[in-house]
Order: C-alpha cells, then structure tokens, then sequence
C-alpha cells in the first residue's frame, strides 16, 4: 500500500523547495506545499509514535493497520516495525550526539523520561544523496595531537600537559583530554574561541577546517561542540557512499541529503552545537574513544545476488533491526527483480518509473516520492516492470536485517 510520510520541520532543515525531503513530499502527498521561508529537514517513514506514515487513502497510522492485519486478517509478520526510515535535508550541522546501546537506553528513560522518551537503541545508517558532509568517530590520536597543538588558545583552554599525553596515553589521555573540553567554562571557552575567530579571519589561505569552524561558529557561536572539529573526523561523502553509527560512536551530520535508517528509536544523547540540553556526564561515560582513520568509518554494502540482482547493493549493520538496499537501475533493463523480506518492506523510489507487481496484492505504480510498503504476505519474490525513460531507476529499500 503507498504511504504518506511525516514530514519534520527542525531548524537545521534546508528551506521551502530548497530542500529534498519538501520536493519528495510534494509528489508524495498532493496536500502539501511547501512554505517559503520554512525548513523542511526530515521525512519519517515508518510507524513510530513520534512521527507516523499514513495509509494513502484511509488516513490511518500504519502501525494500527499492522495491528489489525494481525488481529484478524492476513498477518504481516510482526506487531511493529523494528526500524525507522528517513530522508535528511541539512542546511545548518545537527548535534553532536552518541546514542546509547539498548541496556543504556533503557535505564536512562526510566531514569529520565522527560529527557530520554525511548527505551529503545539507536543504531543508524546515512547513505549520501548528494555531497555529504558529517563528523564520525574520533581521530587517531596523533592527528588529534597535531591539530590541537597548532592553537596556542586551545593549549591554554585545555592544558597542555593534557594535549601532550597523547603521544602515549591512548584511549585513558584522549578520555581525559575530552572531558576537559566539556567541562571548560563558558568565560575560558568563548576567550579560546575569540581568538582563534580572530586568527582565521585574517588568513589568506584557509584550510577546509578554517572554514568550518567558521561556518559552525556562525551558526553556533561559542558552542562547545566547535572544537570537536579538531577531535571528530570530518568526512566528505559522495552520492552512495555510507557510514554506520554505532552505538556510543560520537557523530554529527554537517551538510547535505541523505537516506537515514535506524532501529525505531528516537533516542539522543547531545554533546554540543545545539541550544538543547547537553547531558556532559552521560555522554563521557558512554562515548567510545577509540581512534581511527576517517576512511575507517566508510561503510560497505553488498551485493547478495549478483546474478539475478546486478544492480541492487545491501547495506547490511551488526544489529538485527534494520538494512537499507539501494536499487539503481540503469535506462534500458525492463524488468528487475526485488526480494521482499519476511517482515515486510518499505520502498522510496527516488527516480524514475516502474510498476511494482507482486503475487495477489496487485500492481502498484512507482514514480519520484512513491512510498510504499509491502507486507510479507505480498510474498518474497517482487518485479518491477520498468518504463524506459531518461536515467536510472532509483529505489531505496528498508527492511529488517534477517539475511
């Protein structure tokens, strides 16, 4: 059945038709316009409670129709969806933020759950759209050595004792070096800041770090996540490439469009960059701290059947909830097969157009901001048949990880 997502209006989203996930929400639902002026930053895809799909034409939740499919008629397979599909369009960085594993979340919702409403994790998975840029995961600890020591007003911030230690300390220098960055005081902090605002400005030659910590102080001024640039690697993603965030891995996305999958959750844990409530001492404790090339966090699909499914890659993580296959078929191939998992699927057609077919539910038409999902009972063996046109065919697929 096709879907009507639920569209997130956060302030870091890009603005009116500016933004990917407004263009895909108005071929999606004929009610929406996008308003001038007003950002648009994420699609949800799913049933979560925090932001639900719609049943094209009956208006109902889609986690009621699979409960009541269950009840009495067809089952799909489950009471709920165990992921959460998104479209991101980012204008302005998002938090830097780790989510808990599934232990930790738990405790902290029933710790706190004015502040952590999701006893659920929240590992999760962005495919680049367009030229993607993000923080993920500490630095090697020599680069991070190198790159403090090159500012006098960060050695003065933060020790340079601290900065030193960590030629031989490791993951225990780094773990120390970080927490008295998140513990400067706001007067020390906006004096390191100043001055190296002060020093960036004036240079004729600026790296591609200079210009972010500019374009973030002006977005974030004095924030303490500014300095993460120096911590955090910076990644710049093409269209296609991907990282998983696992849980406790440190991240933050910079700029661009991507597809998002996760476990259904909506669970954060904020270290910086945001006015909203950073929770310092929960994020030191669980924030992993090991160190490794930004290359290392590039994830890897697959391809499970090369043969019958050429053009089909499977992003496939290291937890049961979720995996995301891109679906890019090239002008000229008429029919492709699709293979539907046994808990159902969502499909977001990105490009192109098709006819989705499947055993006894019909034939469904896909075009730009089609979203589908397909229960179980649909069978696991799906064809597109596909019209030929200019470019490629693009789908993304979200399912649960039972490969």
């Amino acid at each position: 059945m096709e879907l009507i997502g639920n569209v997130k209006n956060y302030d870091w989203g890009k603005l009116d038709a500016d933004s990917y996930v407004a263009k895909l929400a108005s071929a999606n639902d004929d009610k929406f316009t996008p308003e001038k002026g007003k950002p648009y930053a994420e699609l949800w895809m799913g049933d979560h409670c925090s932001g639900p799909s719609l049943v094209k034409g009956s208006g109902e939740e889609l986690g009621a129709f699979i409960g009541q499919d269950l009840a009495g008629n067809v089952g799909v397979g489950q009471e709920k969806l165990t992921y959460l599909f998104k479209v991101l369009s980012i204008r302005k960085a998002l938090s830097i933020q780790v989510h808990p594993n599934k232990e930790e979340a738990e405790k902290l919702h029933a710790q706190f759950p004015d502040v952590y409403k999701d006893p659920n994790h929240k590992p999760e998975l962005a495919i680049a759209l367009t030229d993607f840029q993000a923080m993920c995961g500490f630095r090697p600890y020599e680069e991070i050595h190198r790159l403090l020591s090159a500012w006098p007003e960060i050695e003065t911030l933060l020790g340079r004792d601290k900065i030193e230690s960590l030629k031989s300390g490791g993951e225990s220098a780094l773990k120390n070096l970080y927490a008295s960055l998140m513990h400067s005081k706001p007067e020390q902090l906006e004096q390191c800041i100043s001055g190296m605002v002060a020093k960036i400005t004036s240079k004729t030659d600026r790296s591609e770090l200079d210009n972010l910590f500019l374009q973030l102080h002006k977005d974030f001024p004095n924030d303490v996540g500014l300095l993460s640039i120096y911590f955090l690697n910076v990644l710049n993603l093409k269209p296609g490439q991907a990282i998983y965030l696992a849980a406790n891995v440190p991240h933050a996305y910079i700029s661009g469009d991507c597809i998002e999958c996760m476990a259904c959750s909506d669970n954060v844990v904020r270290a910086g960059l945001t006015p909203k409530f950073k929770d310092v001492d929960t994020l030191l404790r669980l924030v992993s701290y090991a160190g490794a090339p930004a290359q290392d966090n590039l994830y890897q699909p697959v391809q499970l059947d090369p043969e019958a499914q050429p053009h089909t890659r499977t992003f496939i993580p290291t937890v049961p909830d979720f995996a995301v296959a891109e679906i890019k078929v090239p002008t000229g191939v008429a029919r492709y097969s699709v293979t539907n998992r046994p808990h159902g699927c969502i499909l977001l057609v990105c490009s192109g157009k098709a006819v989705l077919k499947s055993e006894g539910l019909g034939d469904v038409p896909l075009e730009f901001g089609k979203i589908v999902f397909v229960p179980a009972k649909a069978g696991d063996k799906l064809e597109l048949q596909i019209e030929c046109g200019e470019g490629d065919f693009v789908a993304y697929q979200a399912m649960t990880n039972d490969f």
